[in-house]
């Protein structure tokens, strides 16, 4: 039982687990990125949300506008700050000339995916708090530990900015991860997008599992596993998506 919203409320044992599984994937060493790095990613994504130099960004007719600098949290270099802090305010606006000036010159396309994935997640879990009056969680401190720099080698371009997967052209060069990335979920673009890094994959519908459905509850019309039907939690993704404007 936790009290948000000045009211005492039942938040589902999964949902709690499923956050506690994020923060403790957060705070460790990924695939390309050291934990620390991990967390100040998370410290930026939250920091961007108040940021006045991201603010006038919004506002300027284009995003290539100077609108003077980041209010960091972090010591990462800024240009990976301004980074974070675009995917974060104003992703709608990102061009692929913007990402050609990024990467690999900024972060390699590895370590990008990597970042997005961090910010997904970060996202994920602190607007449920927001939406409930809840406080944000404490950030977890870094754990020692080297990342894995595990490559995948059935990457492939396939009309995105960055390589992706085909979970049919898995072969035995490619590590347990991104196996295990596809279990219970197809390959659509929205499991793909991410599949360079598989742990990010894995992490992202980890949370989508318990905050939106599973896969295989998608379209089991006749079960309605939470406390809204099937139509009412498409229609507050769909006013999400627009609000965001999210071409998926």
């Amino acid at each position: 039982m936790r009290r948000g919203l000045g009211v005492a409320m039942a938040i589902r044992k999964d949902l709690t687990e499923a956050h506690d599984r994020a923060w403790d994937r957060l705070g460790r060493a990924g695939t390309w990125l050291n934990s620390a790095e991990k967390v100040s990613i998370a410290e930026e994504t939250r920091s961007a949300l108040a940021c006045i130099a991201c603010a006038n960004r919004k506002e300027a007719l284009t995003p290539e506008a100077n609108v003077g600098v980041h209010n960091s949290a972090s010591d990462l270099h800024p240009d990976w700050v301004d980074v974070i802090h675009r995917i974060t305010t104003d992703a709608n606006r990102l061009t692929k000339r913007w990402f050609d000036r990024v990467v690999p010159e900024v972060l390699s396309t590895e370590k990008y995916v990597e970042t997005i994935g961090i910010i997904a997640e970060t996202i994920a879990v602190d607007r449920f708090h927001v939406a409930l009056g809840l406080p944000l969680r404490n950030l977890p401190i870094p754990k020692p530990g080297e990342p894995s720099r595990e490559s995948v080698a059935s990457a492939r371009e396939a009309g995105a900015w960055v390589p992706m997967v085909n979970p049919d052209d898995l072969s035995d060069a490619d590590p347990a991860a991104a196996y295990a990335m596809y279990e219970g979920r197809g390959g659509a673009n929205i499991h793909r997008a991410l599949s360079l890094v598989p742990a990010c994959v894995s992490g992202f519908f980890d949370l989508d599992d318990a905050m939106y459905l599973p896969d295989a509850m998608l379209r089991r019309f006749d079960i309605e596993p939470r406390a809204i039907s099937h139509s009412q939690i498409e229609l507050l993704a769909a006013r999400v998506s627009a609000l965001n404007r999210c071409l998926y």
